[in-house]
């Protein structure tokens, strides 16, 4: 027969008795887990925001501030509101347990706690939280961290919202002739390189990558969460990515294989975000002549000889801040009108 193995966790026990306290505690920890407490609800929202822990068990008469509040306050915070909460309250009446229930605690347990069904909530709540960190792991593989919390604040549906925002392409100059002259394991290797260099640039400065096709990428400076100064921090995304190409296209040439260049697109202005494609299958991104215009200046690098290519408006919202060189009025492929083309300066 099967032995049945438990996961143990970090437990924050909230209550004014101190003796409930003692005795749960003691409880609790014989049981394998590790356990913080807490007398009050103010001090167990402080430490909850501190710390990280796997489980609550709260009461719910306290003073300073109650278990209602608590979870109140747990269930409008993003980080908390996950948490799972075990309530163990003398507190009579099954409105207070419809009342907690409702407010996100996963159980309610009457005093006295009973032993054997406590050890059975917590063995459940824990399980629980398993399956809710590993599915949050796994929508973080396929998907960008504000990306995940927007769906975690707004749920997903199809559709978009107009916003202003900035978009970034880049791509790797001249990347389909390096790939006839290497072998498969040896390109996989340089893209996974390129895209940690340029998904560090990229999101220290508030930027989203939201889709990779071969060497190329496209990010959004501005949503899903709004972002000040997008335009300014996607040309300095910009500007540290091509220092860092140049750096490791040096180490590059050192071990006798072909330099590396990118170029860089970017413009400014109104476009549609949100998720395309299907319920069963779905994307965030951004549409609108501002994505396809950043596209464009990203494929005219390569006949302007220059890194990162900006629009008009992109230009205008750096106030001069960032050197660039004006290439005049340009018609770039697949545009009806020449558009104000700047180059950016390192």
């Amino acid at each position: 027969m099967r032995r049945e193995e438990h996961r143990t966790g970090r437990l924050l026990l909230v209550d004014d008795n101190r003796v409930n306290r003692l005795l749960l505690t003691r409880h609790v920890s014989q049981l394998g887990h590790q356990v913080d407490t807490a007398e009050n609800g103010l001090l167990a929202l402080q430490m909850l925001r501190q710390k990280s822990y796997d489980l609550l068990l709260l009461d719910i008469e306290m003073p300073e501030m109650d278990g209602f509040e608590v979870l109140s306050e747990m269930f409008s915070d993003p980080k908390l509101h996950d948490l799972p909460v075990i309530v163990t309250s003398s507190l009579e009446g099954l409105e207070n347990v419809v009342r907690c229930i409702e407010l996100g605690a996963e159980d309610y347990l009457s005093k006295p706690v009973n032993a054997v069904l406590l050890k059975a909530r917590i063995n459940a709540s824990l399980e629980k939280k398993r399956l809710r960190d590993a599915q949050r792991d796994m929508v973080s593989r396929f998907a960008t961290l504000e990306v995940a919390q927007d769906m975690a604040s707004s749920g997903f549906a199809l559709g978009g919202r107009r916003v202003q925002a900035t978009v970034m392409f880049c791509d790797i100059r001249g990347f389909t002739g390096m790939v006839e002259q290497q072998t498969p394991e040896e390109v996989i290797e340089l893209l996974n390189t390129y895209y940690t260099l340029m998904f560090d640039a990229i999101n220290g400065l508030g930027g989203v990558v939201n889709q990779m096709i071969g060497d190329g990428l496209m990010a959004i400076f501005g949503a899903p969460q709004p972002l000040p100064e997008h335009a300014a921090c996607a040309v300095a995304a910009g500007l540290e990515m091509i220092a860092m190409m140049a750096q490791f296209s040096a180490e590059q040439v050192a071990a006798g294989r072909a330099p590396l260049k990118i170029g860089v697109g970017i413009a400014t202005g109104e476009m549609i975000a949100g998720y395309t494609g299907t319920d069963a299958r779905a994307t965030y991104t951004c549409i609108g002549d501002t994505v396809n215009l950043a596209a464009r200046l990203e494929a005219h690098t390569k006949a302007a000889q220059r890194a990162i290519l900006i629009d008009a408006a992109t230009h205008d919202a750096l106030r001069g801040e960032v050197s660039t060189e004006s290439l005049g009025p340009v018609l770039l492929k697949g545009k009806a009108e020449s558009v104000q083309v700047y180059a950016v300066l390192a």
